[in-house]
């Protein structure tokens, strides 16, 4: 099993810091890019919070996809490896990422991350970025795709209180649906903010445990059965 990659002291960038390391950080994220496009290989940077199915959904996904792309999952949390370990269990390559205590995963750790895979032997990276939903948005790994997933078990106010992360994504899950009723969360309320804040995102709403939504996000993300 690959022993996670973790942030040496100084190496991830805070979000909290001057506008220059935010400069820095999206010159990496282009260089991520370069080489991502360079090897053929379409990236998907999956956010959220803890606990809104980011994990379940790339599950489905994967299972979904395997048939057509060689898959890969890079998995940031604060210590754990858990969604790493997860993934593997499926038969889909998995590079654990630490952050230490940040909040978020950076362009200079998935350009490591990057270099630890057989990029040679990829079509398709899964980014599992660390369940937040603030800090993320302000540091693109260099993903062609942002996706932000959101669940109805977390509330009616989790898409309006974090307007920046529907900025920066194109697309937006609202998982758990088959819950919709017994948490009394109007999913169609969820979608209009996200499209008021957000008039060019696609939004999606999907159940991870009944399957439902998951073929649509497929095609919501450009990828292809």
């Amino acid at each position: 099993m690959p022993e996670p990659i973790v942030a040496e002291e100084g190496e991830v960038f805070d979000i909290e810091l001057e506008e220059d390391v935010l400069r820095r950080n999206r010159e990496i994220a282009d260089s991520n890019r370069r080489l991502l496009d360079e090897k053929g290989i379409v990236a998907i940077d999956v956010m959220g919070s803890v606990g809104s199915g980011k994990t379940a959904i790339l599950e489905s996904l994967s299972e979904a996809l395997k048939g057509k792309y060689r898959i890969a999952v890079i998995a940031g949390d604060v210590t754990t490896s858990i969604d790493a370990e997860r993934m593997r269990k499926r038969g889909i390559a998995s590079i654990q990422v630490n952050t230490g205590k940040e909040c978020h995963l950076d362009a200079n750790l998935v350009a490591k991350a990057l270099k630890a895979l057989d990029l040679n032997s990829l079509d398709l990276i899964f980014i599992e970025n660390v369940g937040n939903l603030i800090c993320p948005a302000e540091f693109p790994l260099g993903a062609h795709k942002r996706m932000v997933v959101v669940s109805v078990t977390e509330g009616e106010y989790m898409v309006s209180k974090h307007p920046f992360m529907f900025m920066a994504s194109q697309v937006a899950v609202i998982n758990k649906m088959d819950m919709a009723k017994y948490m009394g969360v109007d999913p169609d309320s969820l979608e209009r903010e996200a499209k008021r804040i957000n008039p060019k995102i696609t939004v999606v709403r999907t159940s991870a445990k009944t399957g439902e939504g998951i073929e649509e996000l497929i095609g919501a993300l450009g990828l292809k059965r």
